[in-house]
């Protein structure tokens, strides 16, 4: 492992400065001049809460809640049964990223199309598919693409190989989905008491800390983009509580050691030349979003799977199961024990909904953490 990744976590898991910061919040806390209900977008900084106890840590006046920023628990049922549609087409391989494959659809998860013989095949490194379509001329491979900002650019560095070496056996299903504007849906909500976020720290090392400065001046709240160790994210709420006290608040970077304001233009670029906005786009909990996810361009259309396959797909929006409350856990409105299925009928082996599912997924984080 190089020196120059061991910077982005060595030292940030110190107990003693994980206290330090704790007890320098425990002193200023007290002149908040209302409680602190800090959003965490990303379920990466909601795992790292969990793992190291972070809440019990924090003043009473300061409280963590859950925003929509797991790519696959916002993935609604429809969507999922389109992967599936796709993956029963007789000469189809769908590939995939690997925990979409657990998430339920309407009828079960890709696990269960493929135990049932549907050749569905998930991957860690989208690269991969270019190997498969490759090694299977006579079968049509589709990329089930998910992700937020984070992973987009690798799609679009995926199709453009594919493009220039005329692999014309790969397709692509784009769910590639936006931060920003989930996070607007979010705070519409009357019932959300937000004020503050801690921002996703990978999202912003690909578009940089500017895209949450229109947040801070609509809603006037702090953001701070933090790293995903414990002293980062305890670090990012002393911030945020400075800046509640002297009613300032501010877009602040705490992960400086990888994010700036501008983010990573090379894969900016990337994503502009592949991609155009949707209009609207359904999110699991949230429901339609105007220009909140991506698709292919024209210029890609003879790769688009929504088009290719558009006879095979259903169109139908599907709402999850009565009993699962990941809608309200996705909009803040509620903890993952406030479901009364969570941890009986909804565990990591049962999933009921995507929270459970991914390990970026807040009711997964419960689960694991606090001794369910």
């Amino acid at each position: 492992m190089s020196f120059e990744l061991k910077q982005l976590y060595q030292g940030f898991r110190d107990a003693d400065t994980v206290l330090s910061l704790a007890e320098q919040i425990k002193a200023i806390a007290p002149q908040l001049p209302e409680p602190l209900k800090v959003m965490e977008v990303c379920g990466g900084h909601t795992h790292t809460i969990m793992k190291y106890g972070l809440k019990q840590l924090l003043p009473e006046n300061i409280d963590f809640i859950h925003g929509p920023g797991c790519p696959v628990c916002v993935m609604p049922k429809e969507r999922i049964d389109h992967a599936a549609a796709l993956a029963c087409q007789p000469n189809v391989i769908l590939v995939t990223l690997g925990d979409m494959i657990r998430v339920p659809g309407s009828k079960g998860s890709l696990a269960q199309y493929r135990a049932k013989g549907c050749d569905i095949r998930p991957i860690y490194d989208p690269l991969d598919c270019l190997a498969i379509a490759t090694e299977n001329p006579d079968k049509e491979v589709v990329f089930f693409a998910i992700g937020f900002e984070t992973s987009t650019p690798m799609t679009a560095v995926l199709v453009e190989l594919a493009e220039q070496r005329q692999i014309n056996n790969l397709y692509f299903h784009i769910n590639h989905v936006l931060v920003p504007p989930a996070v607007d849906a979010v705070m519409a909500d009357p019932g959300v008491k937000v004020n503050a976020f801690i921002g996703p720290s990978h999202v912003s090392v690909i578009e940089g800390a500017k895209i949450y400065r229109p947040l801070v001046d609509k809603y006037n709240t702090p953001v701070v983009v933090a790293g995903f160790e414990p002293v980062d994210v305890m670090e990012s709420i002393l911030r945020i509580t400075k800046q509640k006290i002297a009613g300032e608040p501010e877009l602040d970077v705490q992960y400086t050691r990888a994010v700036t304001e501008e983010g990573n233009m090379i894969a900016q670029q990337a994503v502009k030349r592949c991609f155009d906005v949707r209009d609207s786009f359904r999110w699991r909990g949230l429901g339609p979003i105007a220009n909140s996810a991506l698709k292919l361009n024209a210029a890609y259309q003879h790769r688009d799977a929504e088009i290719i396959f558009a006879d095979c797909l259903p169109m139908t929006p599907i709402d999850d199961h009565k009993a699962c409350q990941c809608g309200d856990i996705l909009r803040g409105l509620a903890k993952p024990q406030d479901c009364k299925v969570f941890g009986r009928g909804c565990t990591p082996q049962t999933p009921l909904g995507s929270c459970m599912v991914s390990s970026e997924g807040a009711c997964n984080a419960y689960f694991r953490y606090r001794g369910v």
